[in-house]
């Protein structure tokens, strides 16, 4: 009998909830509110605001550095790094931008990360040079690493490179093709192939031009090496680039982007084919001058110096804002062609563990390095007295 009653009650609550749709619609849209309050309130713990529109305070207009947010996901620690790009009186730094990331299916984007570090460059005055590489999945074969790409998607590694030059015209004005081609390491694994790297900006560089015209493209970011002929590791720098040229790389590109390295020695060290120093540039532009490119410009997109204790490619901690203090003087005095000094690397989003933490100049907490403060110094012409080496 309860039963019974119980059945009736609930058949007259559902015909009297059918004679009213209202209600349904109302506890739908509540529904809907609450997951767009979710949404926003997920979506807001990571938006920190841009502040008002800095400017970059320095003697030397050629200073900037590698920063590395590919990976950070903070809005605060990206917003913070480059405050103190700016305040450390750099107006340029690189910044990578895989492809990978933005497109990981074909045709679709996602873009907010690439804003978010884009708005708070732009707001603390910094001029970002893009690179842009990384291959998504989608693009390559089975088994092969990001940094393979064929022949088959030039163009779609090109269509990802004219979304980014026309997304951000006006705001984003250089962007480098790929890294370090001629490492075996950064080309997939394959044999280090200029031809086939010069085939790529004859299809990516018109289609970067055609969505915006502005854009200037970076080509080369060789990395500096001395690998013999035949080597199944890489191609010494100086011979690829000539090889870029003997292949009609000239008309594919705006600004050459070259890789400057120190090591162990000092940046007033003269410049030798034989030997991998910071002077080495001035050889890559003589190529470039042989080639009939003197009218163009170069960047450093990569380079310094690093200041581990047992590495054999280190300096001493002194030596090292000595010499990187050094360099960009050299930048700013006598090479008129040099357009920015962008070194390795402002700081990273956690700890290498590593040699490669000595290359930094801020901590991943943020703090300081003695090279970056000594820059600062030097940028806003507090010379201090010259650090022991």
């Amino acid at each position: 009998m309860d039963r019974r009653n119980h059945t009736r009650q609930a058949a007259r609550r559902l015909t009297a909830w059918r004679r009213e749709p209202g209600i349904w619609i109302a506890l739908l849209g509540l529904v809907i509110l609450s997951g767009a309050l979710v949404y926003w309130a997920t979506t807001q713990r990571n938006v920190v605001p841009l502040g008002p529109p800095r400017a970059v305070q320095t003697i030397n207009p050629k200073i900037g550095v590698h920063t590395r947010l590919t990976d950070e996901v903070e809005a605060w620690k990206i917003k913070r790094t480059f405050e103190m790009v700016r305040e450390m009186g750099a107006p340029w730094a690189v910044e990578y931008f895989p492809w990978a990331y933005v497109e990981d299916q074909r045709g679709r984007y996602e873009w907010t990360h690439t804003d978010m570090v884009i708005d708070h460059a732009e707001r603390q005055g910094i001029e970002l040079i893009a690179r842009v590489g990384f291959v998504p999945g989608w693009a390559r074969p089975p088994e092969t690493t990001p940094l393979y790409l064929d022949e088959e998607h030039f163009a779609d590694f090109g269509h990802y490179a004219a979304l980014f030059a026309e997304r951000y015209a006006g705001r984003i004005n250089y962007m480098i093709i790929w890294n370090e081609p001629n490492l075996a390491l950064e080309w997939g694994y394959e044999p280090v192939d200029p031809a086939k790297y010069v085939a790529m900006l004859q299809v990516v560089y018109p289609m970067i031009k055609e969505a915006n015209p502005q854009m200037q493209v970076l080509a080369g970011a060789l990395a500096p090496t001395l690998a013999p002929p035949g080597s199944p590791d890489g191609m010494n720098d100086l011979a690829y680039l000539q090889a870029m040229y003997d292949l009609g790389a000239a008309d594919y590109f705006d600004i050459l982007a070259i890789h400057a390295y120190g090591w162990y020695s000092d940046p007033d060290e003269p410049a030798d084919p034989a030997v991998v120093n910071w002077r080495r540039v001035e050889l890559l532009r003589e190529i470039m001058v042989a080639n009939g490119d003197e009218h163009k410009t170069a960047m450093i997109t990569e380079g310094g110096w690093n200041d581990h204790p047992r590495w054999t490619r280190a300096v001493r901690p002194g030596q090292r804002i000595a010499y990187t203090l050094r360099a960009y003087e050299i930048a700013q005095t006598e090479w008129p062609w040099m357009e920015s000094v962008n070194l390795w690397a402002f700081r990273y989003p956690w700890d290498a563990k590593s040699y490669q933490d000595y290359s930094t100049f801020v901590r991943t907490d943020f703090e300081p390095k003695p090279s970056y403060e000594e820059v600062r110094r030097y940028s806003q012409g507090q010379l201090a007295q010259e650090p022991a080496p």
